[in-house]
């Protein structure tokens, strides 16, 4: 399991455009993104070395919605939890995906300190 530093909250900002509607504003103010960014990053921490891609995410967590777990991505990756390095691969679409490793997995990879 993955411990995330709860005091590492997402900014409310983060999670609507200034044009949305009040609702989404609000709802932005109210939502735990910590407990869903932790089940995408212990997703992604499967996979160890390996890495994954969103298709891979999807198949592991199938009662989660494609857009939740999308849009936890770039917090992760902005808090250092999960790397991506431009490496590609096909997914089922048949378009290319980044690949992801959590940062603990890809620094023992590329012997990074």
């Amino acid at each position: 399991m993955t411990t995330i530093n709860l005091t590492e909250v997402t900014a409310p900002h983060k999670l609507r455009r200034n044009d949305d509607p009040v609702t989404s504003h609000m709802s932005a103010n109210t939502v735990d993104t910590n407990k869903m960014e932790k089940v995408v990053l212990d997703a992604i921490d499967s996979f160890k070395d390996r890495g994954c891609i969103s298709d891979d995410i999807l198949k592991v967590l199938p009662d989660y919605r494609y857009s939740s777990i999308t849009a936890r991505y770039k917090a992760l990756k902005e808090k250092g939890f999960i790397v991506t390095d431009g490496s590609t691969e096909k997914a089922v679409s048949g378009r290319s995906q980044l690949k992801m490793w959590g940062s603990k997995y890809y620094s023992v990879l590329y012997n990074i300190k």
